[in-house]
């Protein structure tokens, strides 16, 4: 039997599914604090390729066309006020897969049409770079790039919600950035991994966040 895939996040129910999974994750662990002004933040965008975008990939996730316009807009709020933007490209060989490649059916190649970056996502106002694990930051130049630029906040987007979301969100707090995850721009394959994320996530690692919110900051911010 094959993964349960849901269209828990659709362009018309994205708005008040990511507002009650929110609210329901903040009952469950504690209130959230104010959020800071975020002028040290990055936003780091994860994976958004046709491998988990495109409806004829057998790792298609449902919700991911519904986070775009948000992953989109804090793309464009970060470049607009000078903060960096980072991307993530997940391939790997057959001497880095490790064991991806005997937990997955197949696992994403370079020479994959699949392993492009979605077209609808924004490339040009970010930096991007190739990584092997769900861990954004093994073997993989983020961290330099983020100490570089005096760093000190992290918002996640992108997808897999409870794969490399969760895992880099998880590191990113171990190395001492505040991470900010939002509910609204991440995606998987249905809600149950996406709440399970968020609630463990908001325990210890990460505070969740609407993407609308973070950008309402930033403008707060140069105003």
């Amino acid at each position: 039997m094959g993964i349960v895939k849901e269209h828990y996040f659709s362009p018309s129910s994205i708005e008040a599914t990511a507002h009650r999974l929110l609210e329901s994750t903040e009952k469950a662990t504690r209130k959230r604090s104010v959020l800071p002004s975020l002028e040290k933040s990055a936003l780091l965008v994860l994976d958004m390729q046709e491998y988990f975008l495109s409806d004829q990939s057998h790792a298609f996730v449902p919700s991911s066309t519904a986070i775009l316009p948000k992953v989109n807009a804090l793309i464009n709020a970060f470049s607009h006020f000078t903060l960096p933007v980072i991307l993530t490209q997940h391939i790997n060989t057959a001497q880095n897969a490790a064991l991806m490649a005997v937990w997955w059916r197949d696992v994403i190649s370079a020479d994959m049409d699949l392993s492009r970056i979605d077209p609808r996502i924004d490339t040009q106002k970010g930096i991007i770079f190739s990584k092997t694990r769900y861990d954004a930051f093994i073997n993989s130049p983020l961290n330099e790039i983020l100490k570089n630029q005096n760093i000190r906040q992290l918002v996640i987007c992108g997808v897999l919600t409870h794969l490399c979301c969760e895992t880099t969100a998880r590191s990113a707090f171990m190395q001492d950035y505040e991470v900010y995850f939002t509910v609204d721009g991440t995606a998987t394959y249905n809600e149950a991994f996406h709440k399970a994320a968020l609630l463990n996530l908001s325990h210890g690692f990460a505070t969740p966040v609407l993407a609308d919110e973070v950008i309402s900051i930033l403008e707060h911010k140069s105003g």
